[in-house]
């Protein structure tokens, strides 16, 4: 019997303050939510968590850029519809000034409502979308991965001479009413196409965005495996953990009265 080392006590210290590290551990694990206290816990698995998070950020910023992008084109859409809309009036109204019961003075107000329209596709056509031009020549890139791959929108510009000639017409005799009505039924069959190009757009757009959607679900259960604590699990350890730190701490304090029994050989 000793008094100087007592190695049950040392013994009972060692294993309360392994079981003592081991409940915080768990403590931090089920406040926080995440298996991945430190990235001790899991050295490669908190570099590919780190990773997938990343790239996580990365979807969410490429679909604002779909989104957006989308918006831009439904706008451009929605303009272009108004132009057919004067396409069509101007078309009629160049079949109308070719009335041998017209005369000049009635031809006269039909090319004021010509000329009118005319002016509205023509104001139409410098529209922009926060400061980025709708119906301009540039082509405009969209991103649509994470990795910065991009898609080109078809670009729908209203300022060609195909519309501008048709603009541009008049309708104040019947010759130019002739040549009026076949470069608005050339404008017309250009808008059509550029709406068609315009819609291309939204309908891939959309499917960048699902497919998005999908890849960033997919990525974030991998990630979520990775790092997410079992919660049901996890309290399980933590019952043991906080057991042992009790058991421990009883042991501990029993070992230390131990050498008292030394004093009785002393009395």
């Amino acid at each position: 019997m000793v008094i100087n080392t007592n190695i049950s006590a040392q013994n009972s210290a060692r294993q309360l303050s392994q079981s003592s590290a081991l409940l915080s551990k768990s403590l931090a694990r089920l406040s926080s939510g995440s298996k991945l206290v430190s990235a001790e816990d899991d050295v490669a698995g908190a570099a590919v968590s780190m990773r997938f998070d990343a790239q996580i950020n990365r979807i969410d910023a490429a679909s604002s850029n779909i989104d957006n992008a989308t918006s831009y084109s439904q706008t451009q859409d929605g303009f272009m519809q108004k132009v057919g809309s004067a396409l069509n009036r101007m078309s009629e109204l160049t079949v109308l000034s070719q009335d041998v019961t017209k005369s000049d003075s009635d031809r006269a107000l039909y090319q004021k409502e010509y000329s009118t329209l005319g002016s509205y596709i023509n104001d139409l056509a410098t529209k922009d979308f926060n400061g980025v031009s709708l119906f301009g020549s540039t082509t405009h890139a969209v991103t649509t991965d994470s990795d910065g791959n991009t898609f080109n929108l078809s670009s729908a510009n209203l300022s060609t001479s195909t519309y501008t000639t048709a603009t541009g017409g008049s309708v104040a005799t019947t010759g130019g009413a002739v040549t009026a009505l076949a470069a608005v039924k050339a404008a017309i069959t250009q808008l059509a196409t550029d709406r068609a190009s315009v819609g291309a757009n939204v309908s891939r757009l959309s499917m960048y965005s699902d497919q998005l959607g999908v890849l960033k679900d997919n990525l974030s259960a991998a990630n979520s495996r990775i790092k997410d604590v079992d919660v049901a699990q996890e309290s399980t350890q933590f019952a043991k953990y906080n057991i042992l730190v009790q058991a421990g701490t009883a042991m501990l304090a029993q070992a230390n009265a131990n050498p008292q029994s030394a004093l009785r050989l002393l009395s």
